[in-house]
């Protein structure tokens, strides 16, 4: 997966993009699972924790089928995540077709 995300602008884009989509459809089993899939093809959990200043341990336990993470950590792993992947999300409000 690592390799692939590396070779493959589109595939890391493609993977970051549903992680987040899903976090705001409230599919928060899938939202996690997906980022965490995302973090570890890209920067991997080691790195993340040294730019947020926390145990990557404690990031793994995150993401993990029965984490919870908080408003706080979320966005700011996203943040985090952006930054560190150069992969930019911008979020439009879109009104559904009646």
């Amino acid at each position: 997966m690592r390799a692939r995300a590396e070779r493959e602008p589109a595939f890391r884009k493609a993977l970051f993009q549903e992680a987040v989509q899903a976090l705001l459809l409230g599919e928060t089993d899938h939202g996690r699972a997906a980022l965490q899939t995302y973090i570890s093809a890209t920067i991997g959990f080691d790195r993340l924790g040294e730019v947020l200043g926390c145990s990557p341990k404690s990031l793994m336990r995150m993401f993990r089928p029965d984490g919870n993470p908080t408003a706080e950590n979320l966005l700011g792993v996203i943040g985090a995540l952006q930054e560190e992947t150069g992969v930019h999300l911008k979020i439009r409000a879109v009104t559904e077709a009646a």
